[in-house]
């Protein structure tokens, strides 16, 4: 039997632009995010931090139109394996962040663990590994999550793992996928943090295709990174030092990576997000052009 290959869609993201938060006076207007990445030739976005975009649709959906952009995704932060006791908080999280993304048309909800240490200040906010209850608690609740925005919102819930959170390397990126059903909880793939990590996203790929359900596209400078992990330096410094950088100058190749994306018998986004918090408001847009214009070397 013949397979069709995956249909994948380029888009950007607010983290290109150095925007981490809602409201920050060292991350640019989001009219000029919206500006520059339709001029740098995408016409897919995420949502970024809550906040920083309209969060009224009748708005956003004018701002986005005229500039001839769509949403691909929203993006929450939770804390799932603390359990039931968070689940009140983190459904009042949630559920503005849904309304919003499907009031915009996409499908899609990037779900990032917390953070187990302070991404700025470096400060140990709890234990870097899980206990097995936490185990059980993220899995069970990932799943409880993936079920209430399907049924909620329509909404299909990917998992974005990340650096200086407990789902991280190869080792817990797999162990979450077996402990969780397929038919509710999807893969967000993000090439760097998967790097940062020492994971290998083909091998991924080509290991748990059928899970992977959405790419972020970025690269990390293996230089910088190979310091960063003799320091230990937390997550937030490492990018104000430029662990992450624009592709063709870091690892993984990226061209592989999509190469093996496309022979998934499914349509997928892969969003570019190179995190550069903080940032000149002048940087994002040339790197941007010349982003879009590797990945078109690439095929995509």
């Amino acid at each position: 039997m013949t397979t069709t290959p995956s249909r994948i869609r380029i888009g950007s993201a607010p983290d290109s632009w150095g925007v981490w938060f809602p409201d920050d006076p060292q991350q640019v207007p989001y009219q000029r995010f919206l500006d520059e990445v339709a001029e740098a030739g995408y016409e897919w976005i995420e949502l970024g931090p809550y906040g920083y975009l309209p969060s009224d649709p009748r708005v956003l959906a004018e701002e986005t139109g005229r500039r001839g952009l769509k949403v691909s995704a929203g993006t929450v932060f939770t804390g799932l394996h603390h359990g039931p006791a968070v689940w009140e908080k983190t459904w009042d999280h949630v559920s503005s962040i849904a309304e919003l993304t499907r009031a915009m048309g996409a499908e899609h909800l990037v779900v990032i663990p917390s953070f187990w240490r302070d991404d700025k200040t470096g400060e140990v906010l709890e234990d870097s590994t899980l206990t097995p209850d936490q185990w059980r608690h993220l899995s069970t609740q990932t799943e409880r999550l993936a079920r209430e925005i399907g049924d909620r919102y329509g909404l299909k819930l990917v998992f974005h793992p990340h650096a200086d959170t407990h789902i991280d390397t190869e080792e817990n990126v797999t162990r979450l996928l077996d402990a969780t059903d397929p038919d509710l909880v999807s893969l967000c793939l993000d090439t760097g943090h998967y790097a940062y990590c020492g994971g290998d996203s083909v091998k991924l790929i080509e290991t748990y295709g059928e899970r992977i359900g959405y790419l972020h596209l970025k690269q990390v400078d293996p230089t910088v990174l190979a310091t960063v992990h003799e320091q230990g330096t937390p997550f937030g410094p490492a990018v104000a030092q430029g662990v992450m950088t624009e592709p063709p100058r870091g690892v993984p190749e990226l061209e592989p990576v999509l190469a093996a994306a496309s022979k998934l018998d499914t349509d997928l986004f892969a969003i570019v997000e190179q995190d550069m918090y903080p940032c000149e408001p002048d940087r994002p847009l040339p790197i941007a052009d010349r982003t879009r214009r590797y990945l078109r070397s690439c095929g995509v």
